[in-house]
């Protein structure tokens, strides 16, 4: 039986958030024994300005977002109030038609185009949060042209009153690039003006803020290079589109300062990001031996799981330690909601592979929830609470550890302190490891690989003839792999520029 006495129990000295690790299997020995002096000591030189990205020779600055006054100079706190400021001012004329479409029309919905944390963020927050009082939000969020057309499509009628935000901290980030090239030419071909449709969230000086300002279009807002795109949700990226929803952004940023509060403890038995990074350490034996599965059991907590699948799995993630050692760390992040997932792999978890950890999202409040008793004197929620309680129940039975935080209602306030819980459990674990958990090589690679794909569809493009040649063929001429070739010109065939004669691998590819 766990005892209310026991450290793994952490509750807010004066709020209705706790963390709940004792069915983690971990004892206080175990927590006391890491390295915690040399972690609390790293995530004191990162908040006051040290060069915490070594290997992209960058500062990390997302807590300076909700405390500007912790900011290493004056003239950057200003920028990020000034920031704060502009969001809500623009957002406020926007939904009060002091802003409108140069056609005359006002603005009634967003289409926000990003990828990575310049959408997962802003999806977040807008699930959670945005209640129908603001500007509805459509996401493209990716380069698949059939998924914009569909988006696109279930806007026609409202495509005049759209407004654009593309958030790109490059201003060359290609998926997102395509897709505001998409959306543009749809606006285009109805006659609207789409520079003044649109507004920018990029580095000052990259090539979309050079094109945003030539152009004219209604707002640039700054992406600094200290703020990573999976902790950029407290700032303009996720900011505006919230703002614009009609959420309450002066909350969200309190609740996040109010959890960094918490947070910078440095003793683990007060500090329940240390808690969790802790707890993730010892479940894994500090090399993510275990996933994590995220079960929020609130609907508007959904897309937790797949918010903390990039916030973790980026940032932890990496080949080499911070001596350069090939090490492959990382932490595995999967799942969805409770209850409803229960029902898809609660069976797995308990009685599977013991290859995890869980982590339950417990809401107290029902919120916009109905208080009818459905069942022998219990609402609805409180069978949700069942559910969850007693999966937990059942996990820690046979011998599956598990995590339980617990807030009291889904808001602005804590839907911001749980951003920055985890944002600091992250960077604390990084240093448990020895990783450096600010920079993404791997995402880099990806970029650069695909990038080599596309100049190959290019050269095969170059080669096609009007004798039809195979895969096999083609490849040998440009120097590609013939399974890539043949992946390639079987696309190219499907839309229109290669002609095809037969099927499979034995085809025959050449000019349309």
């Amino acid at each position: 039986m766990s005892s209310l006495d026991s450290p793994l129990l952490l509750h807010h000295p004066t709020g209705q958030v706790s963390i709940d690790a004792t069915a983690m299997a971990c004892s206080e020995a175990d927590l006391d024994a890491l390295p915690w002096t040399e972690a609390f000591d790293a995530m004191a030189r990162l908040e006051a300005g040290d060069v915490a990205n070594v290997d992209e020779g960058r500062r990390v600055g997302h807590y300076w977002l909700r405390s500007p006054e912790r900011a290493p100079d004056p003239e950057l706190a200003k920028a990020i109030r000034d920031v704060v400021e502009q969001v809500q001012r623009f957002a406020s004329d926007v939904r009060s038609q002091r802003i409108m479409t140069p056609e005359g029309p006002p603005f009634t919905c967003v289409i926000h185009v990003g990828i990575g944390g310049s959408a997962l963020g802003p999806q977040l927050l807008l699930d959670a949060l945005a209640l129908g009082d603001g500007l509805s939000v459509t996401f493209v969020d990716n380069t698949d042209a059939d998924g914009i057309a569909v988006q696109l499509g279930r806007l026609e009628g409202a495509l005049r009153h759209a407004l654009v935000v593309v958030v790109s901290k490059s201003g060359t980030t290609a998926e997102t690039m395509n897709g505001l090239s998409l959306v543009h030419e749809a606006l285009r071909i109805r006659g609207i003006d789409a520079a003044r449709h649109t507004v920018a969230v990029t580095q000052q000086g990259s090539a979309l803020h050079g094109r945003a300002v030539r152009e004219g279009w209604l707002l640039t807002l700054p992406m600094w290079d200290w703020v990573g795109g999976r902790t950029s949700v407290t700032s303009g990226v996720g900011l505006l589109p919230a703002a614009l929803a009609a959420v309450d952004v002066e909350q969200l940023l309190a609740g996040a300062r109010a959890m960094d509060t918490w947070t910078r403890g440095r003793d683990w038995r007060t500090n329940p990001a240390a808690l969790l990074a802790g707890c993730w350490h010892q479940a894994g034996s500090g090399r993510g031996d275990r996933a994590m599965v995220v079960l929020p059991y609130a609907d508007r907590l959904q897309l937790l799981s797949r918010y903390l699948q990039q916030l973790v799995m980026e940032s932890l993630g990496k080949r080499l330690n911070l001596q350069g050692e090939v090490v492959h760390q990382g932490l595995t992040v999967y799942g969805n909601k409770g209850s409803t997932d229960q029902h898809a792999f609660v069976q797995q978890l308990r009685d599977g592979r013991d290859d995890f950890f869980v982590t339950f999202l417990q809401v107290l409040e029902d919120g916009l929830g109905s208080t009818l008793e459905v069942s022998a004197g219990a609402t609805a929620g409180d069978f949700l609470q069942g559910f969850l309680l007693g999966t937990r129940r059942a996990l820690s039975e046979a011998g599956r550890p598990s995590l339980t935080v617990t807030v009291p209602r889904v808001d602005a306030h804590h839907l911001g302190a749980l951003v920055a819980l985890f944002e600091r459990a992250v960077g604390l674990y990084a240093s448990l490891v020895g990783i450096n958990a600010y920079h993404q090589p791997g995402v880099e690679a990806g970029k650069r690989a695909a990038r080599s794909v596309l100049d190959m569809a290019s050269a095969l493009r170059a080669a096609l003839s009007e004798e039809g040649r195979t895969a096999d063929a083609l490849a040998a001429s440009v120097g590609a792999d013939a399974v890539d070739a043949f992946h390639v010109l079987q696309r190219l065939a499907s839309t229109g520029r290669a002609s095809r004669q037969g099927t499979g691998p034995t085809a025959r590819f050449a000019k349309p």
